[in-house]
């Protein structure tokens, strides 16, 4: 029996880009179903952007680096190219589109897409023609992504998730529920690899 993984996960995120690439990569070497649930962190944040500067102006530019350098030494043990977006913006559109991505069957493909547009590319993910571009890359019609982003049609499910995510104690990202162990954090390939090993040798077992 399949090993359930849920991840709650913003694209704005990098431990959540760090997080979803390790579980990609640890796929093949177990049987596991992945189900990811968009959580937005930051829907202050505006749709156009705007520096990160003005955001991270309490931290302090030393503190930022050393976060960042904590971040780089994480993606560079799976060799993911990531560095500090060149704008913060609203996640909110991308993380709609996500759920469309979902039903047809083309969540992780659009979900690596716009990490890596964002973390790699500096696209500003907030605006709705990124992402319509993004979602035909990925194999979603364009246009049709465009109207249910114009249409809000999946902004109830992002309260939905938002609902669910607070009924499970969830209060920042990335967030993974094992089976239903929760673990909340970007872990190491070694680490995520041991603790999914005991997750299934304990599901074994019962």
């Amino acid at each position: 029996m399949a090993l359930k993984i849920l991840m709650f996960s913003d694209f704005v995120c990098p431990f959540c880009y760090i997080g979803f690439e390790v579980l990609r990569k640890l796929k093949p070497e177990f049987d596991l179903e992945l189900e990811w649930r968009g959580f937005q962190i930051h829907p202050e944040w505006p749709a156009e952007g705007m520096p990160p500067e003005r955001f991270y102006q309490s931290m302090g530019a030393e503190r930022r680096r050393v976060v960042w350098r904590n971040i780089q030494a994480l993606a560079d043990e799976i060799r993911l190219p990531i560095k500090p977006p060149a704008i913060l913006v609203n996640s909110r559109l991308a993380l709609e589109a996500a759920e469309l991505a979902a039903e047809a069957n083309l969540g992780e493909a659009f979900e690596e897409r716009v990490f890596r547009a964002y973390f790699q590319e500096d696209a500003n993910i907030g605006d709705p023609g990124v992402i319509g571009a993004l979602a035909g890359e990925v194999g979603l019609d364009r246009a049709a992504t465009e109207n249910a982003l114009r249409s809000g049609r999946y902004s109830l499910k992002l309260k939905n998730t938002a609902m669910v995510a607070h009924n499970r104690d969830v209060s920042g990202v990335p967030t993974f529920f094992i089976g239903r162990l929760p673990l909340v954090g970007a872990q190491s390939l070694d680490v995520m690899r041991k603790l999914i090993a005991r997750a299934i040798e304990r599901n074994a077992a019962n």
